[in-house]
């Protein structure tokens, strides 16, 4: 019986290596993994009502904390929550409440702290000190107690913490716009548009605004995940968006109490909730790597 030699089998195990780089190379270069998540989350938050299998606000007393499909006869592919609800469905639905809070949070928020941040880095002056000093007001100011204060004198609904969210994400841009203005107001191009007599409007729309897109959308792709965990933070607490409305937080807060008995119910939305934080911090470090050539990775 012929057996390989040992030499035979240099060329196939050299060849397994390169391969495995090669892999290796593209998943570091590339944020596949991140990307595959993040797209499927938004595909599932919109066509939730297509492809949800049952009404996330149905209530069914027999199938009460039903177990997941592995178990014999389960209904249910996710199991059921303490009144008989579709866990799957709600997870489904649940990504909505993430995608608005992308969408509408950090766009509101990207806006207003880019806008204040261009102003105080152009303007100088006593414009650029009160700009700086709310902020730093700010963000000394304990966010968690304005939400709870918020949801008991205004009472808790999805205006509210749409709110709150935008409040939290404006004061990161304001800074970090400052701070490429201060730079870019110096440079010859500027010098050149003053001179041409440009106004100061143009000047900032047409000069200055192109130079801190990159700041800004790495701050937003870093900021995203935040976003979305604080309102999950505040549904857990009783502060975020209300029941009966399928969000990730309340699902969780809502199987607390059920752990022992049917932990599906907080630990699927938990998930979900952990692999989109986490695919969005991955694509925000790529993202900045990418856009800022001190920390770009090419090997």
């Amino acid at each position: 019986m012929h057996q390989a030699s040992p030499v035979s089998e240099v060329p196939t195990i050299v060849q397994r290596v390169k391969i495995k780089r090669t892999y290796w190379y593209y998943l570091r270069r590339w944020p596949i993994i991140p990307l595959i998540i993040l797209s499927a989350l938004v595909f599932v938050g919109v066509t939730a009502p297509w492809i949800a299998p049952n009404d996330p606000l149905k209530q069914h007393l027999p199938q009460r904390s039903a177990k997941p499909f592995y178990q014999d006869g389960s209904p249910y592919l996710l199991g059921g929550d303490h009144v008989g609800r579709d866990v799957t469905s709600r997870v489904i639905h649940g990504a909505r409440i993430s995608l608005t809070v992308m969408a509408v949070a950090m766009s509101a928020g990207m806006v207003i702290g880019t806008t204040l941040g261009l102003v105080a880095g152009y303007a100088g002056g006593i414009v650029d000190e009160i700009i700086t000093r709310i902020v730093d007001i700010w963000l000394g100011f304990p966010f968690l107690l304005l939400a709870l204060v918020a949801a008991i004198t205004i009472g808790a609904s999805f205006t509210v913490v749409m709110g709150l969210m935008v409040l939290l994400a404006w004061s990161g841009f304001v800074r970090n716009v400052r701070a490429d203005v201060l730079v870019l107001k110096e440079l010859d191009y500027v010098a050149a548009a003053k001179i041409a007599g440009a106004s100061r409007t143009r000047i900032l729309v047409r000069h200055i605004f192109p130079g801190t897109i990159g700041t800004v959308t790495v701050i937003a792709s870093l900021s995203v995940g935040g976003l979305i965990l604080s309102e999950a933070t505040l549904s857990f607490l009783g502060a975020g968006i209300p029941a009966p409305t399928p969000s990730w937080g309340n699902m969780v807060s809502e199987g607390r109490d059920y752990l022992q008995t049917a932990w599906w119910t907080s630990a699927f939305p938990g998930a979900a909730l952990f692999l989109t934080v986490m695919s969005l911090n991955f694509f925000g470090d790529w993202l900045r790597d990418r856009l800022d050539p001190k920390l770009r990775q090419l090997d």
